[in-house]
C-alpha cells in the first residue's frame, strides 16, 4: 500500500538527515503524524495515543514506535523492515498502573545504543506533550535535547511531482465540495444539514477517485458569527439577508486543496459587492506578482498595496504553506505570507492565500490554493471567484 516509491521516501530521509547534521542532531524524534507519514508512509487514525518515528544518523531506516494494534498498520503502510517497527503493549495505553508509552520509547532508544545522543524534539507540535519531555529528560540523563520543531516541515515544504499530482486531485474534489456547499445553502435549511452534505462530498470524491477526511472540518460562519471565521455549524436555520462563509477542502491521500467562498442569502448591498470586487481584483493582482525568488513578506506587501485604494484592511496573514496533514490543521506552519516572514518562494512550494475582510459587520472571504511554478504560480482548482448570491 505504499503511495510513493521507496526511493522517494529515501530521498526525503536523506534531506532530513542533512538538516539534522546541520543542526547538530544525532537522533530526530518526529511526533507530528504528517512528519511520520512523510518519512515512512505511516497512515492511521492513531494520533490520540503516543507514537513517533526515530531517525538516527547512524541507522539507514527510521524506527516507527506506536501502539501494538497500530503496528499492523505500520506493516501495511510503511516501507520499513519488520525490525524497525516497534509496538508497545496495550497496558501502556491510558494505564492506571503508571506505565507510559514514552517509557517504551526510552527502552527502544537504549536498546539501539542512543541513550547518550543529542535528540531533536518537535517541542511545539500538537502531539508532543510536556510529560513526554519530562520522561525523556528523567530516563535519559546522558542525552541532550534540542528543539527542531520545523526541521521536517522545511523538507516537506517543496513538493515532489507525485505530491503535486495528489494535490491536484484534491483540487478536483474541492471544486465538487464547494459546489455542493453552495447548492445546499438555503434560507430555512439547518446548518447541520448543509454540513452533512459537504462532508459526504468530501469523502465521496469524484467518479475517478475517492476523497479522504480533511484535517479541518467544514468551517461555516454565518449571520452574527460572520466575523468568527473558525465557527463550524449548529442546528440553527439560515435566515434571509445573511452572509455565509464556507472554508472547505478536498483531500486525497492526506494531501489538501483548501478553498473559501462567501455566499449571500438575499440581496447584498452595493457596499458588500464592492468589498467582494476589491478582494477578487486585489488577490489576482497579487498572484501575478508571485514567483520563485520573492519572499513571503513581499507577497503580503503586494497584497496590502493592491487593497489600498479600497481602504479595506486584512487584519490576518494573507496565506500559509499547506499540503500533507492530519487534524487539527492542514497548514504546515513553516511559512506565512505576513510582514517579517522572509521565506523565499521556491518552485513546488504550495500556499493557501485566504484574504479575510470585515467591515461594518460585513464579512467576506475568498481564497485560492496555489503551487509556485518555474516562473509564477498556478491554482489547484478552477472555481468562480466572486460573491455568490442566492
Amino acid at each position: 500500500m505504499l503511495l510513493f516509491k521507496e526511493s522517494e521516501y529515501k530521498e526525503r530521509l536523506q534531506k532530513t538527515k542533512k538538516r539534522m547534521e546541520e543542526a547538530g542532531i544525532d537522533v530526530l524524534m518526529a511526533t507530528h503524524p504528517a512528519n511520520m507519514n512523510y518519512l515512512t508512509g505511516y497512515d492511521g487514525w492513531s494520533f490520540y495515543v503516543h507514537q513517533c518515528v526515530l531517525v538516527s544518523l547512524d541507522q539507514e531506516e527510521p524506527v516507527w514506535i506506536g501502539r501494538g494494534m497500530d503496528g499492523n498498520a505500520a506493516k501495511v503502510t510503511t516501507y520499513l523492515s519488520p525490525e524497525n517497527i516497534k509496538s508497545y503493549a496495550d497496558e501502556y495505553v491510558h494505564s492506571p498502573v503508571g506505565k507510559h508509552p514514552v517509557d517504551y520509547f526510552v527502552d527502544v532508544i537504549k536498546e539501539k545504543g542512543w541513550a547518550d545522543k543529542t535528540f531533536g524534539l518537535e517541542m511545539d507540535q500538537f502531539y508532543f506533550t510536556h510529560r513526554t519531555y519530562q520522561i525523556m529528560e528523567e530516563k535519559l540523563p546522558g542525552a541532550s535535547f534540542k528543539d527542531v520543531n520545523m526541521l521536517v516541515a522545511k523538507v516537506r515544504s517543496v513538493k515532489s511531482a507525485q505530491e503535486i499530482a495528489f494535490m491536484k486531485k484534491a483540487g478536483k474534489i474541492a471544486e465538487k465540495v464547494m459546489q455542493v456547499g453552495i447548492d445546499e445553502l438555503e434560507v430555512g435549511k439547518r446548518e447541520c444539514d448543509v454540513a452533512a452534505e459537504i462532508s459526504r462530498a468530501q469523502i465521496k470524491g469524484t467518479e475517478e477517485f475517492g476523497g479522504d477526511y480533511p484535517a479541518i472540518v467544514p468551517l461555516m460562519p454565518a449571520g452574527d458569527g460572520i466575523d468568527a471565521p473558525h465557527l463550524t455549524w449548529s442546528d440553527r436555520r439560515y435566515e434571509e439577508d445573511e452572509a455565509v462563509i464556507l472554508e472547505l477542502s478536498g483531500c486525497y491521500n492526506r494531501y489538501h486543496a483548501p478553498m473559501a467562498r462567501t455566499v449571500y442569502l438575499g440581496e447584498p448591498s452595493q457596499a458588500y459587492k464592492d468589498i467582494a470586487k476589491a478582494v477578487v481584483e486585489g488577490l489576482n493582482e497579487t498572484l501575478e506578482f508571485v514567483k520563485p525568488g520573492v519572499t513571503c513578506e513581499a507577497v503580503e506587501e503586494k497584497w496590502r498595496n493592491a487593497l489600498a485604494a479600497s481602504k479595506l484592511v486584512d487584519a490576518s496573514r494573507l496565506g500559509y504553506a499547506f499540503g500533507l496533514n492530519y487534524p487539527p490543521d492542514w497548514g504546515e506552519q513553516v511559512a506565512s505570507m505576513r510582514p517579517g516572514d522572509k521565506t523565499v518562494l521556491k518552485e513546488n512550494m504550495t500556499f493557501h492565500l485566504i484574504p479575510i475582510i470585515w467591515k461594518d459587520d460585513a464579512g467576506f472571504e475568498l481564497s485560492t490554493a496555489i503551487r509556485i511554478t518555474e516562473d509564477g504560480c498556478e491554482k489547484f482548482y478552477d472555481f468562480p471567484e466572486k460573491l455568490f448570491v442566492k
